[in-house]
């Protein structure tokens, strides 16, 4: 398999496939394709696991295309204005943490479940939604980033508070946690919300600068007839 993302604004990223070679998506996310490239749909992983990736924010079914020649190609697009970030998830034996909306595309090697925060308030309250997704294997994983993607590799004990909605992904060993921010002269007029993510490394954490949540929240509260 090999792969080359494509595009500025709104980028894919175009996989090449030997015969047999397959990739997998949520619905809906391939963009293009050319011929010899055959698609199936199913509940990948069962019922359960299904279910958990419908809480995760993807979609129950996941579609799956296979090369039936060699050098076929199928290409998957991000959906809002970003990044495309590839993770070879064998160079990470415990996988990666990812939020909800985070993921695109993957090797069929590479296997995507649920993760439950540690901390109830984690979930409530962290703008990740409760559920969170574990990849691990040994395949590619491709993630869509909301704007540019920032990659930090924290120290241990070294501490980064994002704004909820910018965590991309962690490695497992990264503490997470919500923290809330202090005054109320920052809660009611600082404009950021309530909470903060607080990561705590060692390890590698992706954040993104832009979280397209809040921005389409901001493009509706200026549509005509809303006050």
């Amino acid at each position: 398999m090999k792969y080359e993302v494509v595009g500025n604004t709104v980028p894919a990223v175009e996989v090449t496939l030997n015969a047999g070679e397959s990739m997998y998506t949520q619905r809906g996310g391939m963009a293009w394709q050319t011929e010899g490239i055959k698609m199936t749909t199913n509940a990948k992983g069962g019922v359960m696991k299904s279910l958990g990736r419908m809480f995760a924010g993807e979609s129950i079914f996941m579609s799956t295309y296979t090369a039936e020649k060699d050098e076929a190609k199928v290409a998957f697009a991000t959906t809002v204005p970003g990044a495309v970030m590839p993770i070879n998830l064998a160079e990470l034996p415990e996988g990666f943490i990812i939020q909800k909306g985070a993921f695109l595309a993957a090797q069929p090697s590479v296997e995507l479940n649920v993760k439950f925060t540690k901390r109830f308030t984690a979930g409530l309250f962290g703008g990740e939604g409760f559920i969170l997704q574990h990849a691990k294997g040994n395949g590619m994983i491709f993630l869509e980033v909301d704007g540019d993607a920032i990659v930090r590799d924290l120290q241990p004990g070294e501490v980064l508070k994002v704004d909820t909605g910018n965590v991309v992904g962690f490695e497992p060993k990264v503490s997470y946690q919500i923290e809330t921010v202090k005054g109320l002269g920052n809660i009611f007029l600082g404009g950021e919300g309530l909470f903060l993510t607080k990561l705590v490394g060692p390890g590698r954490v992706v954040i993104q600068t832009q979280n397209f949540g809040d921005f389409a929240g901001r493009i509706i509260g200026m549509m005509p007839g809303r006050r």
